[in-house]
């Protein structure tokens, strides 16, 4: 099974709230995304944004440029559905980050839980390809991955769990780490996940 059909049976099988990585509020990104002060009119967008709710908080709080990325169109689907006539003021991209080459520069680009997918040395660097091209100097990067304590697998997947630093050295220059949190996500199963969520700025 290739990367795209797993996503869309993850997405077809299980309800948005059912998925390990389900936040009702996304408080950390949100609260992160604050800081960067990048101005409502600013290019935001959401790297394996899928079914995820972060798109609603940053719709309330009028973000008015917001682009949602997920490989899985069911993913997407659910978001659009949950959205109703919000879901017009919003970008979808059907598309594998890996493969993808930006349309634009965004003032902010967020990713969640989609990097440390990236367990090939070659898929991480065709990801930091798309994040060069998608970004310019001055603009924000904000990526959450499990941390060094966090799981080895999710969804059935092996993953990469990374600190600060070793983020920080993966993407390498121009990307300058300002900022770290660590959170302890709490799955709808109950389980704790250990993340952590890296700020960078391109010089």
């Amino acid at each position: 099974m290739d990367r795209k059909q797993h996503w869309d049976t993850v997405y077809t099988s299980k309800a948005e709230t059912e998925v390990s990585w389900f936040q009702d509020n996304p408080a950390t990104s949100l609260a992160l995304i604050e800081q960067a002060a990048i101005g409502l009119d600013a290019a935001v967008v959401d790297i394996g944004g899928g079914a995820s709710r972060l798109v609603d908080a940053l719709l309330a709080r009028q973000y008015r440029s917001i682009s949602v990325l997920d490989i899985a169109v069911d993913a997407l689907a659910k978001s659009k559905a949950r959205l109703g006539a919000q879901a017009a003021d919003v970008t979808w991209i059907v598309a594998d980050i890996t493969r993808w080459q930006p349309p634009q520069q965004y003032a902010l680009w967020h990713d969640r839980a989609v990097f440390h997918f990236l367990t090939d040395p070659a898929d991480r660097l065709a990801y930091r390809t798309a994040l060069l091209a998608g970004t310019a100097a001055g603009n924000r990067i904000i990526i959450a991955s499990f941390a060094l304590d966090g799981p080895e697998r999710c969804s059935g997947l092996p993953v990469m769990r990374y600190a600060p630093e070793t983020l920080q050295a993966e993407l390498g220059t121009p990307f300058v780490l300002t900022d770290s949190r660590h959170e302890e996500h709490r799955t709808p199963g109950g389980g704790v996940q250990r993340f952590q969520y890296s700020c960078f700025i391109r010089t």
